[in-house]
Formats: C-alpha cells, structure tokens, sequence
C-alpha cells in the first residue's frame, strides 16, 4: 500500500532540492538522503538517492554543456570521481555519523570564508584543486553529500555563475558514474521496496532543475556568491543538527 503522505513529502523536498542544485550545483543528495534514511536507514538511503542525483545532474548537466570548465572539470573531476569510488567502496564501512559531523564544520567555514569575501581572494594550487576535488568525491561515496564540500572549492577558481554550476554538474555526474554502479551491486535487493518514492524523487529533482535555471540567469556573480555561501552555511548546519 502505498504511503501518500510520505511520498507527497518526497515529492516536495525533491523539487525544492533540485531546484537548489540548480543554482548552487548542489542540494539533491543532502535534502533527499536524510529524509529517506528517517524510513529506510542510513545505508539504503545513501544508495537510493544516488538514482535521482544521476537522473538530474545528467540532465542538467545537459542542459548547461556549453558553459562547463573543461579545464577544470580535467583534473579536479578525475579526482572527484577516484574519491567517489573509494567513498562508495567504503559506506558500509565507515561510520558516516563521524563524517557528516567533519563535514558540516568544514562547510560552516567555508561559507564565512566565502561571506566575508575571502573565498574570492584564494586561488587554489593544483595540489589544493586536487585534495578538495578528491576529498569531495569521498564524503559523496561513504556519506552521500559531496556537492557542498565541492562548491566550497570551486569557489576559488572564479568561475562566472553558469560556469560554477555546469562545471560542479559535470563533476557530479562523473562521480555518480563511478559510484552508482557500486551502490547498485551492493545495495540492489535492499531498494526493490523504494521503487514508489524513487520515482517520485527522480521526477521531482527533474521539475526542481527546471524551475531552478530560471533562478540562476537572473542572478549576478555578486549576489551568486552571497547565495553559494549563505546555501553552504545552512548546509553545514543542518548536518551537525541532524547528527546531534
């Protein structure tokens, strides 16, 4: 019998997600994934929400193809995607509570550090491009929340605010590349009862991405980065409050 209440909640936090990720590049896996993990667990959760991320950020990423960094995408990408399949190997693991709790301090600085302007003055090393590329795609794969760790480094390269979020797409789908086939090998059985709420997810995120670039192209790179920092502090914190 199928649970109306639950999947109209489904059904709006989708849209809301993917339409975030739509102007940040990220939000689909660290609003859907917490919710789903209150029914189904941490693990299932953190699996089944890989399938509407993939769903949307190909989509998106689509959309937006022609304002992606290639040159960025190149080496932080590749990283992103070899943290994403270590992480995905490890997720039943490692205690995804520990991470989660890392993560959302690391994103509580970073969003002061991009308020108060000084994101804007940092340039990262490639060395430093490839850690937060890697570092990213990691949290992603054990704990399911990848895209506010890589925002946070992507603000460093400048880019304009079509190119910020096509490039943090592509990533994205390189990851999910490597990390949902992994998740679907390990996890496949236990997401047969979450096939209703998935594709009322993936449905949802796919409204959501729409709705979200009319948002984007009425945005300066100004009040982009005001946006960016603000989403990623709320980020960081919801992520310590759930873990409390």
């Amino acid at each position: 019998m199928l649970d109306l209440p639950f999947l109209a909640v489904v059904a709006l936090v989708a849209i809301v997600s993917g339409a975030t990720a739509s102007v940040a590049g990220f939000g689909i896996g660290s609003m859907l994934t917490p919710l789903l993990a209150l029914r189904f667990g941490m693990d299932t959760a953190v699996a089944a929400v890989a399938i509407p991320h993939a769903f949307a950020t190909g989509v998106r990423c689509w959309r937006l193809r022609h304002a992606i960094d290639r040159g960025v995408l190149r080496g932080f990408g590749a990283m992103s995607a070899a943290g994403g399949l270590a992480g995905a190997l490890l997720y039943s693991r490692v205690g995804s509570e520990t991470l989660t709790v890392v993560l959302g301090i690391l994103l509580i600085a970073t969003a002061i550090a991009a308020l108060t302007n000084w994101a804007a003055r940092v340039r990262l090393g490639h060395a430093g491009s490839m850690a937060l590329g890697a570092l990213s795609g990691l949290f992603g794969g054990v704990a399911g929340n990848q895209g506010g760790l890589r925002a946070a480094a992507l603000l460093g390269f400048g880019l304009t605010p079509a190119a910020f979020v096509a490039t943090s797409t592509a990533v994205g789908v390189v990851v999910d590349a490597a990390r949902t086939p992994v998740y679907l090998w390990r996890a496949g059985a236990s997401l047969a009862p979450l096939a209703a709420p998935l594709i009322v997810a993936t449905l949802g995120v796919l409204a959501g991405t729409i709705i979200g670039e009319r948002i984007l192209l009425g945005l300066s790179r100004e009040r982009f980065r005001a946006v960016i920092g603000a989403l990623i502090g709320a980020l960081g914190l919801w992520l310590l409050i759930r873990t409390a």
